[in-house]
């Protein structure tokens, strides 16, 4: 009987396990559980039998996989998995996969609070702007951007999205208007919602070049990774475009130098929520069940990102 690992230090809603539960269970699969754990040795005995675990934001790295001598999948409820050493996994023959799309309409909805609390003046009772009209740019157009374009166009915006692996064709398929770099995409947009993945290659890929030519009261929306920014760059620009603002959902390391330099021109929620639904919440760890059932059943690998 396969065994499978709930590794929640931040657990799962109660009725998102006990739907995990029901899939596992019918599945004839064995369910454990280690919810709201304080030390990486408890992972480390939990782990050391299972062939499955699904995780959040809980990291398993070389030391968690040399203890997993029966693992073969690991599955991260959610889009992001650089909490996950995929190369170590890769290496010890265990499959990683994320569940895509599950949170993004958490996130997106997130995206379109945060946009409108920054168009008025983060409600300080000032005369603000609205939403309607404005130019608003998606930079990586995945599961998520879409939806924001999907949203912003029925505030009446004009939406354009950058996304190094769409053709024009597809991202025109939506209505929406397709750029061609990164600084093309800032030039022609009152608001840029960044959802670049955190990857190697996209370290401080958002930078001076990009940032400095958004236009006039332009605001610059992070809910992806503070990775994929480059920090001194952006303090950079904020000294230098005082009419911006830049609103994020994941404090970054100059947090408290942004804070004390942007009064008025900068936000930050004060810990990342974007997928912090009960709705998200509960789909994230069913997609993660039924992808553990569907690989050891069937070796499916749809999800695979390792």
């Amino acid at each position: 009987m396969a065994k499978v690992l709930i590794a929640t230090e931040k657990p799962f809603a109660p009725v998102a396990v006990k739907g995990i539960r029901k899939i596992v269970e019918e599945a004839g699969f064995e369910l454990n559980l280690l919810e709201k754990y304080t030390e990486k040795s408890q992972l480390l005995t939990a782990i050391a039998d299972v062939d499955a675990v699904i995780i959040r934001s809980d990291k398993i790295d070389a030391e968690v996989l040399d203890a997993a001598k029966n693992l073969k999948i690991v599955v991260r409820a959610g889009a992001g998995y650089d909490n996950v050493d995929c190369e170590a996994a890769k290496a010890h023959n265990v499959c990683v996969m994320n569940t895509p799309g599950q949170n993004s309409n958490a996130v997106a909805e997130l995206c379109m609070g945060l946009i409108i609390y920054g168009l008025r003046n983060f409600y300080n009772g000032a005369s603000g702007r609205e939403l309607a009209g404005k130019k608003v740019g998606i930079l990586a157009y995945g599961y998520i951007g879409k939806l924001v374009a999907k949203y912003c166009k029925a505030f009446g915006c004009e939406v354009y999205a950058y996304h190094p692996r769409r053709t024009d064709e597809q991202i025109k398929a939506d209505g929406v208007i397709p750029t061609h770099s990164q600084e093309e995409l800032f030039e022609k947009c009152d608001i840029v919602s960044v959802h670049t993945p955190s990857r190697p290659e996209n370290k401080g890929c958002v930078n001076y070049a990009c940032m400095s030519k958004i236009r006039e009261k332009g605001i610059i929306l992070n809910t992806a990774r503070k990775e994929v920014f480059n920090e001194e760059d952006l303090i950079k620009v904020m000294n230098e475009r005082t009419d911006i603002k830049y609103i994020t959902d994941i404090q970054p390391a100059c947090h408290e130098k942004m804070v004390a330099e942007f009064e008025g021109r900068y936000y930050a929620t004060p810990k990342k929520m974007g997928a912090q639904t009960a709705e998200a919440n509960i789909n994230a760890g069913l997609a993660a069940a039924n992808q553990i059932v569907k690989f050891i059943k069937n070796g499916d690998e749809t999800f695979r990102v390792n």
